[in-house]
C-alpha cells in the first residue's frame, strides 16, 4: 500500500497528460497479465443511445489515440454520423484508470496502410472476409469466406481494403484516477478548448 501511496502523490503533480499516459501504459505493460493496451471505446447511435466495446489501442502520441476498424461496423457508422468518442483504460493490477473524450479524425491513408501491413496475414484476410457487425447466417459461411479469400490471395500480398481504416481520438479531456485506501482515490483531469489548445489541470474529489 505504501508503494501505491507514493505513486499517487507523484502523478498528481504532472503538468502534461501524454507523458503521464505513456508512463502509466509502460507500467501496465509490466504488470497486466494480458492486453495492457485494451480500452473501451464508447460511441453513440443516431438516437443518441450509447454503445461501448473493448478494442486495442494501436497508437498514442501528442496528436491523440488511434484504433482501427471496419468503417461499415457499428462503431464505424456511428463515428461517421457523430465523430466523437470516449475511451476508458483500466488496469486492475495497478488500481488505475484513464478516461479520454474528444472528437475523431481519420488517420492518413499511409498510416492505415502501414499498420495493416504489420498485421498477421490471416488477420488481414479476416478483415476482408468479415462484414463486421452485420448479420451472419452461420460460422460455416464465415469460414468459407476465409477459405475463398485465402485461395484468392495465395502467393500475393494482402493489401488493406478501402473500408478498413483508422480513427484518432483528439482528446479534449483526459482524466487519471488512482485507487486509494477507504475509497479516498486520487483524480486529476486535463482539459482544453480544442485539439490544439493548451491544457489546464484540475484535481477532483474521489
Amino acid at each position: 500500500m505504501d508503494g501505491q501511496t507514493q505513486k499517487t502523490a507523484d502523478f498528481t503533480a504532472a503538468e502534461e497528460p501524454f507523458a503521464l499516459f505513456r508512463q502509466w501504459l509502460g507500467e501496465a505493460e509490466k504488470s497486466e497479465p494480458a492486453d495492457p493496451e485494451a480500452m473501451a471505446v464508447a460511441t453513440a447511435d443516431a438516437d443518441g443511445l450509447p454503445n461501448v466495446r473493448m478494442i486495442l489501442l494501436k497508437g498514442a502520441d501528442s496528436r491523440g489515440f488511434v484504433f482501427y476498424t471496419n468503417c461499415g461496423s457499428a462503431k464505424g457508422l456511428e463515428l461517421a454520423a457523430n465523430p466523437q468518442a470516449a475511451l476508458l483504460f483500466y488496469w486492475k493490477s495497478l488500481g488505475r484508470q484513464i478516461r479520454v473524450r474528444g472528437p475523431i479524425e481519420p488517420v492518413t491513408e499511409a498510416e492505415a496502410d502501414t499498420y495493416f501491413a504489420t498485421r498477421h496475414r490471416e488477420s488481414r484476410i479476416g478483415a476482408w472476409a468479415s462484414s463486421q457487425s452485420r448479420p451472419l447466417e452461420s460460422r460455416a459461411a464465415l469460414e468459407e469466406g476465409v477459405r475463398r479469400l485465402t485461395e484468392k490471395f495465395a502467393g500475393g500480398d494482402v493489401l488493406r481494403p478501402d473500408y478498413w481504416h483508422g480513427y484518432r481520438v483528439r482528446p479534449l479531456e483526459i482524466e487519471f484516477w488512482q485507487s486509494g485506501a477507504y475509497r479516498l482515490h486520487d483524480r486529476i483531469v486535463f482539459r482544453r478548448a480544442g485539439p490544439e489548445g493548451a491544457w489546464t489541470k484540475t484535481r477532483l474529489y474521489p
